[in-house]
């Protein structure tokens, strides 16, 4: 039987300011190097209340930014955990060398990383050059270089309206507002729609990025119980009358981490409680294109309650950073200004790259060469853990592996990283005190090649196999 622990912090305030000089690389990185340093030689000890972001950006001098990128990046490292409400602290021992594992390198071959839920490679450099190519000819080059209207030049709205009706949605062009990715359309419709303070249910297993951007806009989440589908609608229904949430944050298609998939039924019922309890729906479908056949958004069945994004990073390219953003139709006058104060806009540049592949067909042939490529590696780590239970779909980066007894997720994240293969500490998912589930995500795309993931999912697959105190952590 699965036991909850709840986690004990001994709550101790530090006045700790790390020393950045010499460092170089992204400001951001290098407080998170500094601040995993710390913990691991015991200057943070486990318990450790941190600085607030803006106590920690007056005290070194960046901006609050910085400090929020710095924290969020040592949660995804797993040498934090924050609670809104209550503060950042530092994580303890075992918690500390199964992230020390996790980042190490093995001394007998390179690292594998199983921890990045992107896209594997494939032929979009040579898609690229052609298109910058082309563009380079094109005498309205300039027009690009210059700001876009409020929500991005016509063209680029008309395209996104596109990839969000090919998703299940049909939408016109001047709905679709263009943002950097997913994460910064999430950011949108926080400003827009949310005030500090307020509460955002979601899936109690939920992508990391999500927590990351709620502590940056002092949102209290609160994680609902899940099963084969997602987020359950009884334990929806009953939070929501307890406590009376302002939104309702979910991942429909592919959850991040679990793959879940709501059928319509299922979407329909969260849809029908989020209006009978007055709270919004933000809807992020960034796996939504990964499916040959997309089922229909919540927001296809329920636009006036849901906020709906989308992106092209897992489709097409990450480094696009393009993303689209449909809000419910009575709220959709207040995106506009607060997407221009956000980043001001997404560079049009790219969104011209996203547009014209969208309409020359490359946008479908990557789609198709990526969700080939993912059911490969899908079969072959369907092959490498025989025997065990996981959650998986064809169509997915990543998967959801139960660990049999007596195993322990930061257990197998450090064994496996002493081994040469990067796992993400399961907590790194997981909602306030909800329990940890004795589980790891996966990652099938960041590896080179398939021979590469083999041996990855091997190592994995060897230590379940093998007894648990072989993989225990020692502090």
């Amino acid at each position: 039987m699965t036991q909850s622990r709840r986690k004990s912090y001994i709550v101790t305030v530090t006045i700790w300011a790390p020393e950045l000089q010499g460092r170089g690389g992204p400001k951001y990185l290098a407080l998170a190097d500094a601040l995993s340093e710390d913990v691991l030689a015991g200057r943070l000890a486990h318990g450790t209340r941190l600085p607030t972001h803006r106590e920690l950006a007056e005290r070194l001098g960046v901006t609050v930014g910085t400090v929020s990128r710095a924290y969020a990046e040592a949660e995804r490292r797993g040498f934090i955990s924050g609670e809104v409400g209550r503060g950042t602290f530092a994580r303890g021992p075992l918690a500390e060398a199964a992230a020390r594992a996790a980042t190490s390198v093995a001394v007998e071959d390179e690292v594998v990383e199983l921890s990045l839920n992107i896209p594997p490679l494939d032929s979009r450099g040579d898609a690229i050059a052609s298109t910058l190519a082309a563009l380079a000819r094109d005498p309205a080059l300039a027009e690009l270089m210059e700001y876009p209207p409020d929500g991005g030049h016509a063209r680029h709205r008309a395209a996104g309206a596109l990839w969000v009706t090919r998703s299940g949605y049909a939408v016109s062009a001047h709905s679709v507002y263009v943002v950097n990715g997913c994460q910064h359309g999430m950011a949108a419709a926080f400003n827009a729609l949310l005030k500090p303070g307020d509460l955002m249910l979601t899936e109690e297993v939920t992508y990391p990025g999500l927590k990351a951007v709620a502590t940056l806009f002092h949102l209290r989440l609160q994680g609902v119980p899940v099963d084969a589908e997602g987020m359950r609608p009884d334990a929806l229904e009953a939070l929501c009358a307890e406590n009376k949430p302002r939104a309702i944050y979910c991942v429909p298609t592919l959850q991040n981490p679990t793959t879940a998939t709501m059928s319509k039924q299922r979407r329909l019922e969260i849809a029908d409680i989020a209006r009978r309890h007055g709270a919004l729906i933000i809807e992020d479908d960034v796996h939504g294109r990964l499916l040959a056949e997309p089922p229909a958004p919540i927001a296809a069945l329920a636009p006036d309650v849901t906020c709906y994004v989308t992106s092209t990073s897992k489709g097409l390219a990450p480094g696009l950073r393009i993303g689209y953003l449909v809000p419910p139709e009575p709220l959709a006058h207040r995106f506009a200004e607060l997407v221009r104060t956000s980043t001001w806009m997404a560079a049009p540049l790219m969104a011209e790259i996203a547009s014209r592949w969208m309409a020359d067909g490359t946008a479908e042939s990557l789609l198709a060469a990526k969700r080939a490529e993912v059911a490969a590696r899908q079969a072959r780590a369907a092959a490498a853990f025989k025997g065990l239970r996981f959650a998986a779909s064809p169509s997915s980066f990543h998967l959801w592996l139960h660990l049999p007894e007596p195993w322990r997720a930061d257990a197998v994240v450090a064994h496996a990283g002493r081994r040469g293969v990067r796992l993400t500490p399961t907590e790194a998912f997981v909602v306030g005190r909800a329990p940890t589930p004795h589980a790891v995500r996966v990652c099938l795309g960041a590896a080179r090649d398939r021979a590469q993931l083999d041996r990855a999912l091997a190592v994995i697959a060897e230590i379940l196999e093998g007894p648990a105190d072989a993989g225990s952590v020692v502090a």
